[in-house]
């Protein structure tokens, strides 16, 4: 029987081999592997302390590992690339620039292409218009509210065209509407761009809602789950499937913190002599 043909989007974007991150106190990451494709989102979950943003900062080059590899495209990682996006839970807005000129702030940041202004201008207004700013960008950043800052984080990102998108714990501050709100605008960001994207998140709901899979690290730094999220959109209308997935994570995630608890210290105080 003849094999299908392998496509361009069958190709992962992002490959984690082995990764793996060591200190002399401690062991922060251990043998990760994970692959993402183009267009793919991926949450990553964990409890506080298991080194989820550090992975997130060890694939934007920002951080080498100890051993392993990240492949881009294919091609070794070794520093920050171009393509390669990353957005934190603070916007990191500069207060004396316009939305516009926050947004195309990140088209100077080192090792971007030179752009000519109209190149530059036409990115920026795509990216406003993707996150729905187009009325705000003569805005100072005091006049926009939690989620609105957000999206301009975001629109910054965009502006750059990434293949890579990386994303830790962007919504973690915002109200539980507007959060719902980001949601959905990063999901349709990752369908209209085709960014292969890794989202840190401590919410389980927030992953159930936006991912395509769920990892979750564990406390020993390892992978310990791999959760494809097979639900139909609107996912919130699917509540026994999405709740289903939940225990699993729960599960999961209690087994890994009970493994990574110390085991009780001896008393100091003596026993009580017999009688």
């Amino acid at each position: 029987m003849t094999q299908p043909a392998v496509t361009d989007l069958d190709a992962p974007r992002v490959e984690l081999r082995d990764i793996a991150l060591r200190y002399p106190e401690r062991s922060v990451l251990n043998g990760v592997r994970l692959a993402v494709r183009p267009g793919e989102l991926v949450s990553v979950l964990g409890a506080s302390g298991s080194g989820k943003s550090t992975l997130l900062r060890i694939v934007a080059g920002l951080l080498k590992p100890t051993s392993g590899d990240v492949l881009v495209d294919g091609a070794a990682l070794d520093g920050p690339r171009p393509d390669v996006a990353l957005a934190f839970q603070d916007p990191c807005l500069l207060p004396w620039l316009s939305v516009e000129r926050n947004v195309a702030f990140g088209l100077g940041f080192a090792r971007q292409p030179k752009l000519p202004r109209g190149e530059r201008n036409r990115r920026v207004t795509a990216a406003l218009d993707e996150v729905g700013l187009a009325h705000a960008r003569h805005y100072a950043p005091r006049q926009l509210s939690g989620g609105m800052a957000q999206r301009a984080a975001l629109a910054r990102c965009l502006a750059r065209q990434p293949r890579t998108l990386l994303l830790d714990e962007p919504f973690g501050a915002l109200d539980e509407v507007t959060r719902a709100d980001m949601q959905r605008l990063l999901v349709k960001v990752v369908r209209d761009t085709g960014a292969a994207t890794i989202l840190v998140t401590h919410d389980i709901d927030e992953a159930l809602r936006v991912s395509d899979r769920i990892v979750l690290l564990g406390r020993e730094g390892k992978l310990l789950l791999h959760l494809p999220v097979d639900v139909p959109a609107p996912r919130d209308a699917h509540v026994a499937a999405l709740g289903a997935l939940r225990v699993r994570i729960l599960a999961a995630l209690h087994a890994s913190m009970a493994r990574a608890e110390p085991a009780p210290a001896p008393s100091v105080y003596p026993s009580p002599a017999r009688p």
